[in-house]
């Protein structure tokens, strides 16, 4: 794979510990103070990075309420709503990047988004966003992956709903359009997602089919599926957030509450810890555990002369003594020495 790449100043890769990025969506419910407060839990959880997603109603749709502009009313969450109507609640405000951006940066988090248009691009190249992400609903549209591309900065890209043949085609695009880096990540484009389609071995194949750092951009409840992406590669993970489920908004049922992106941020960590290497074999922990093993020892006080019995020799915790493996053999010997009852047993006792 690659060698990682840095957003902010984070290293993002394969031989890195996860980079859990917090996306606020539209769970600020059209507050800016509540933005700010999602910011201020997202830095007290221990969380790399907040993510925005800028856009405006109009440059991601157009005010139509036609049937083809309605999401579907068997969706979960937001059946039978107008999209245009979705975006009104949903976007944050471009005026409110700056204020967002500098809370963010001031919390010791790195900030960026996902654009929509040329206008996105041109805000957060004005407010120094250190990286974009590319939605999965936008990996089609390569000319805007182009412009992204041309601002030189690393890219993430979201592979939802995507084939091969589309992953591929923008990720060339945006190699060839000068970015610095791309991550893709798995994910799952249906809100909330469930576990069983998150097919989480797709993660390096990924990896080996583009030679990139690979991720999760994950809509499942909860921390598990994140958590077990670690251990099939994934160094970037990404979870909507919120201050809390029950102020409602148009994320909060697949959002994550502040004391479980706490727990992400170390679960994660801890996944990473525990990848280790591929050696079998005592670990420098298990020295101590060492001593413990099972080995023959001398059970009662014996003279010289008395005979090695069941009841004399067992084997026991600790180690010390010969393999539990020789009972067989020193069964019906007999003791050269008198040996009291705790000792280890060994050849030259017998």
């Amino acid at each position: 794979m690659t060698a990682t790449i840095k957003i902010g100043p984070h290293a993002v890769g394969a031989g890195e510990r996860p980079f859990v990025v917090a996306e606020m969506s539209g769970n600020h419910n059209g507050d800016l103070n509540r933005a700010l407060a999602i910011v201020d839990a997202v830095a007290a959880s221990g969380a790399h990075a907040l993510k925005l997603q800028t856009y405006r109603p109009d440059t991601i749709t157009i005010d139509v309420d036609t049937p083809a502009f309605r999401i579907s009313s068997g969706h979960e969450l937001w059946g039978g709503e107008n999209l245009y109507r979705l975006y009104e609640r949903a976007h944050t405000p471009y005026e409110w990047h700056a204020p967002i951006f500098e809370r963010a940066r001031e919390q010791g988090l790195t900030v960026f988004s996902s654009p929509f248009d040329a206008t996105a691009v041109e805000l957060l190249e004005s407010l120094g966003a250190p990286a974009y992400k590319i939605a999965s609903s936008e990996l089609v549209d390569l000319p805007l992956i182009r412009l992204v591309a041309s601002t030189g900065k690393p890219m993430v890209i979201s592979t939802g709903m995507a084939t091969v043949a589309e992953i591929d085609a923008a990720v060339r695009t945006a190699r060839a359009g000068g970015a610095a880096g791309i991550v893709l990540l798995a994910c799952t484009a249906s809100y909330p997602a469930p576990p069983a389609d998150s097919n989480l071995r797709r993660l390096p194949v990924l990896a080996g089919a583009f030679d990139v750092p690979v991720g999760l951009s994950d809509h499942t409840p909860g921390i598990g599926v994140a958590v077990a992406s670690v251990a099939l590669g994934a160094c970037f993970i990404e979870k909507h957030v919120t201050l809390d489920r029950a102020d409602g908004g148009v994320d909060s049922d697949f959002s994550l509450n502040p004391a479980e992106l706490t727990a992400l941020v170390a679960e994660s960590g801890r996944a990473y810890e525990a990848l280790g290497g591929t050696a079998i074999g005592p670990t420098p922990a298990e020295r101590e555990a060492l001593r413990f093993r099972r080995s023959l020892f001398v059970v009662e006080d014996v003279r010289a002369g008395d005979p090695v019995t069941a009841h004399n020799v067992r084997s026991i915790r600790p180690a010390g003594g010969l393999a539990p493996v020789e009972i067989d053999r020193v069964l019906g010997r007999t003791f050269t020495t008198d040996v009291p009852r705790g000792t280890p047993l060994s050849w030259d006792q017998i």
